[in-house]
């Protein structure tokens, strides 16, 4: 049977945060005006993609540090951080430190696999470990069990005037239900909701079965239903769905030919499986707010979810992710059915 849509009830968007490596201040400014300008609009949520050795967010957690001090109630997601880059107990820490300092309002995303480009990097990022490394799901189990509370070594007590915790310090109770995986293969999705993880959906699938048909929203609900029908919540489990989604209402002539010609010049990409990984990506909504809701209501994995991340263009300017954005939350967002937050 086919599924019926839900009122969107929770809305959020997700950012690069580019910068110009000749003024890194600048950008990094601007990522934070605009989460404080989701929060003034009503968003639910605003997340941060990392990107390693690239003129994007590298620290994640250091920029929604910030973020958790210039807001009060959005809650601010990671999506995602790739933990081939880190080590868990350490990641740990540094989570538990930003949601305490947010109020519990962390939303950390993650994912496994090797890291990119690692026969380059391999030898200043592990020099001396690099071919005992494990980048598989156990790398997330650690994490899990860290952040919920399990010891991290046999070291509690007091030794001379310092005393010592078993368990990562400090302990945010909550934050390990507010954990994210970030996946795009069955495998995947199976194994966030035997883990009890939420569950973050991209525009990029894998297409698993070489015969096709390549329909990235079928596909995509293929992943909901499989990670839901491995949760212990079952179609209560939290996904959140995320995809390139540009409304235009209030955009300027010129903005909306640079939205049209971004969206045109990515689309040969979605018509097969990319690479030897077979990725296929999701086609970018670009349009007026009532044609949007008219898409995403006839989207296959849209009907499945009742909230979304939608992405930012990677390298818009500012004045369009505010344009975007605005529109997003006055007239896309109300069309879904969703209504801002207070």
């Amino acid at each position: 049977m086919p599924s019926v849509p839900r009122p969107l009830r929770r809305l959020g968007f997700l950012t690069i945060g580019l910068f110009d490596p000749a003024d890194p201040g600048r950008g990094h400014e601007s990522t934070l005006e605009i989460v404080e300008l989701g929060e003034r609009l009503g968003f639910d949520s605003a997340w941060v993609r990392q990107r390693h050795l690239q003129y994007g967010i590298s620290s994640p957690v250091a920029v929604l540090a910030a973020a958790s001090q210039r807001t009060r109630r959005i809650e601010l997601g990671t999506a995602v951080i790739p933990l081939g880059w880190e080590n868990p107990l350490r990641l740990a820490e540094d989570l538990a430190t930003v949601d305490v300092l947010s109020g519990g309002r962390l939303n950390p995303g993650v994912s496994v696999g090797t890291p990119t480009h690692y026969d380059r990097v391999r030898d200043a990022l592990y020099p001396d470990t690099g071919g005992a490394e494990d980048f598989g799901y156990a790398r997330v189990r650690r994490l899990l069990d860290l952040v919920r509370g399990e010891p991290a070594g046999d070291v509690a007590g007091v030794e001379g005037f310092e005393v010592f915790s078993d368990v990562v310090q400090p302990h945010a109770p909550g934050l390990v239900r507010r954990l994210w995986y970030g996946g795009g293969s069955l495998r995947s999705a199976r194994w966030a909701g035997e883990h009890g993880m939420n569950f973050l959906t991209s525009n990029v699938v894998k297409a698993e079965d070489p015969r096709g048909p390549y329909d990235f929203a079928r596909i995509q609900r293929s992943l909901v239903r499989e990670f839901r029908a491995h949760h212990p919540d079952g179609a209560a489990a939290r996904v959140s769905q995320g995809l390139v989604v540009i409304p235009t209402d209030s955009a300027t002539p010129a903005q909306r030919a640079k939205y049209a010609e971004y969206a045109a010049r990515r689309l040969p990409r979605t018509g097969a499986p990319q690479g030897p990984a077979r990725l296929l990506f999701a086609p970018d909504l670009v349009g007026p707010s009532a044609e949007l809701a008219e898409r995403l209501r006839a989207d296959a994995a849209f009907r499945e979810v009742d909230e979304v991340a939608f992405a930012l263009p990677f390298t818009f300017g500012h004045e369009d992710y505010v344009q975007i954005l605005t529109d997003m939350a006055t007239k896309l967002g109300p069309a879904l059915g969703w209504r801002p937050a207070g």
